[in-house]
């Protein structure tokens, strides 16, 4: 499978909701259209919300990977 390159990096892993999409806009809005940005996410609330929050900004919604309790968020900057 093709690895995408990843341009930024969030681990927010432990950040409590809305903080963790906060945290996500503020680094998306930094970015160039077209940059991809990884971010990691508690199960529960927080992915369900970034996710949510993040398609409704316009984003893409590239890949979302469970990985050992945690999820993987790739969102391409649109």
């Amino acid at each position: 499978m093709n690895e995408l390159k990843v341009d930024q990096y969030l681990d927010l892993k432990g950040v409590p909701c809305p903080l963790n999409f906060v945290k996500t806009k503020l680094m998306l809005e930094g970015m160039e259209s077209g940059s991809i940005l990884e971010v990691l996410l508690d199960d529960g609330e927080p992915i369900t919300n970034v996710m949510a929050s993040v398609k409704e900004e316009g984003h893409q919604i590239l890949k979302v990977e469970k990985i050992f309790g945690y999820w993987k968020l790739i969102i391409k900057k649109t």
